[in-house]
């Protein structure tokens, strides 16, 4: 499965070394690059979708924001991920941003970002609507195993389905 690149722009070989040898997974996915404050410019399957993408802040563990959300039970904890993101497309973008994101653990554990509040700041809602040069900011939660550590966070348009995928280490 080829994945669309810009010409010149570095993307993490994280998904290729995946698919490729599995046994892999973890070497690739602590070598990737990328951090907390980069920005990656990505796009989308349709035409005038781009989108450009910055991790901010990582909120570990983040406290459930209501009562009617369900605390983690002992065995597993929030985590929130805090991302800004700006339309330098000619499309409209509208997507859940929660089903775009996705996080890594060091074992290479896949987590989907979840529409859970918590008390780490604003999340973004169920559907994001940015007119091309609008911009948001807001944060994703994923239920982790209380034992899994972070390592990268992923991001991609069409609720994770683009070929186009940014991802970002995590210390």
């Amino acid at each position: 499965m080829r994945r669309s690149r810009a010409p010149g722009r570095s993307r993490s070989a994280f998904a290729a070394v995946a698919l490729l040898a599995p046994a892999l997974l973890v070497p690739a996915l602590l070598a990737a690059p990328g951090g907390s404050g980069e920005t990656v410019s990505l796009t989308g399957d349709g035409p005038g979708q781009r989108l450009d993408v910055t991790l901010t802040q990582v909120v570990d563990p983040a406290a459930p924001a209501r009562s009617s959300t369900p605390e983690p039970d002992g065995s597993d904890r929030l985590v929130a991920v805090r991302f800004h993101l700006e339309n330098t497309g000619t499309a409209d973008y509208e997507d859940s941003p929660a089903a775009s994101a996705h996080l890594l653990d060091a074992t290479g554990q896949r987590f989907t970002g979840l529409n859970l509040p918590t008390t780490a700041g604003p999340h973004f809602p169920d559907t994001l609507t940015l007119r091309p040069g609008g911009a948001a900011e807001g944060l994703v939660t994923f239920r982790l195993p209380k034992d899994a550590g972070p390592a990268a966070v992923q991001f991609a348009l069409n609720g994770g389905f683009a070929d186009d995928v940014g991802q970002w280490s995590l210390p």
